[in-house]
């Protein structure tokens, strides 16, 4: 039994015998039922108050009893309530620890700066890759959304140069300005950037008249949720049938048909080679969407002449597992 309910019982159990107790000074004495329950705390508590009226030689047998077994008892519930609360509190700093000595081990990471509705939602989708992720986030009413959903998390001010440090921020890979207005993810970005200057920024606008100002703190990418939706919500109306095959490549459910980027590590078996001589159609099954060339180029349905190299990102579709397996030929482990 656990303490929590260890404790519930322990204390029903109390008010069971202050009910008979109290109940057996009434048959007994006839006393009136307050006086009854009076004399049987104080008995119980053994505070030594003194009788409430002259107890009978029987009330006095009964007093007896009621002290041997009942004092026990109350002891019993004490030491229950103080192990409840010792072990919650262990169990909070334990849990606490555990969760600081997985975030100190994270390389290359994300953070994300709250967990309002934007950020929750992408913390869920970035979950689906193998990349690490901590959140931060102020609101203690968050806090139990944040354990439920199994995010390595620390309650406080995005803002605040020590819990960035304590996300790790040196080490990270990238962080993403999600805080509810303007002017906080304005101070969070340059905050980040003076901790870590080469780390990618992504931050939430809520104005247009901001971007331009999150821009000059530091941040790489702006984006507006607002003008995000809309966006969608007119390429449903326009595009359907395209929006549907996004959704399908995008969402992840789905094995059959995936969208994804893969870097290509200077070592791959397939740097400077020509598309048509790699064989990703016939080995893999995937089709190539673009490559991207490290001046920022985007080759769009590149030719079957287009030659893949050094620090390109291709762009292909097809299942989930064959992804994978281009993907360990691009970038091989170590590169």
């Amino acid at each position: 039994m656990n303490s929590s309910r260890h404790l519930f019982f322990s204390i029903l159990f109390s008010i069971v015998i202050v009910f008979l107790g109290a109940a057996g000074y009434v048959i007994i004495e006839g006393w009136p039922l307050m006086d009854a329950v009076y004399m049987t705390i104080i008995t119980l508590t053994t505070v030594g108050y003194g009788e409430v009226h002259k107890v009978s030689e029987i009330g006095q047998i009964y007093t007896m009893i009621l002290i041997v077994l009942g004092v026990g008892f109350i002891l019993y519930v004490a030491g229950a309530t103080v192990q409840f609360m010792v072990e919650g509190r262990i169990r909070t700093v334990l849990g606490r620890q555990r969760l600081n000595k997985k975030i100190k081990r994270l390389r290359e990471h994300y953070i994300v700066c709250g967990y309002g509705r934007i950020g929750r939602v992408l913390c869920k989708k970035l979950r689906r890759s193998p990349i690490g992720l901590v959140v931060i986030e102020k609101s203690a009413d968050l806090v139990p959304v944040m354990e439920e959903d199994g995010v390595l998390y620390i309650a406080g001010d995005a803002s605040d140069e020590s819990h960035l440090i304590q996300a790790e921020i040196q080490h990270a890979k990238g962080l993403v300005a999600a805080l509810g207005s303007d002017t906080e993810n304005v101070f969070l970005v340059l905050t980040a950037k003076q901790l870590n200057p080469d780390i990618y920024i992504m931050a939430r606008s809520n104005l247009e008249t901001s971007k331009a100002k999150l821009k000059a703190a530091g941040a790489d990418t702006v984006e507006s949720p607002y003008e995000m939706g809309a966006a969608r919500m007119a390429q449903r109306i326009l595009s359907p049938t395209v929006t549907s095959f996004l959704d399908l490549a995008f969402a992840h459910q789905r094995k059959d048909i995936q969208m994804e980027e893969m870097p290509v590590g200077q070592d791959s078996e397939l740097v400077n080679v020509m598309l048509k001589d790699t064989g990703i159609r016939q080995r893999f099954n995937l089709i190539i969407i673009a490559i991207k060339k490290q001046d920022g180029a985007m080759l769009f349905n590149p030719s079957f002449e287009a030659v893949i190299e050094s620090g390109d990102t291709v762009i292909a579709v097809g299942e989930a597992d064959n992804l994978l397996a281009l993907q360990k030929i691009l970038r091989p482990a170590g590169t």
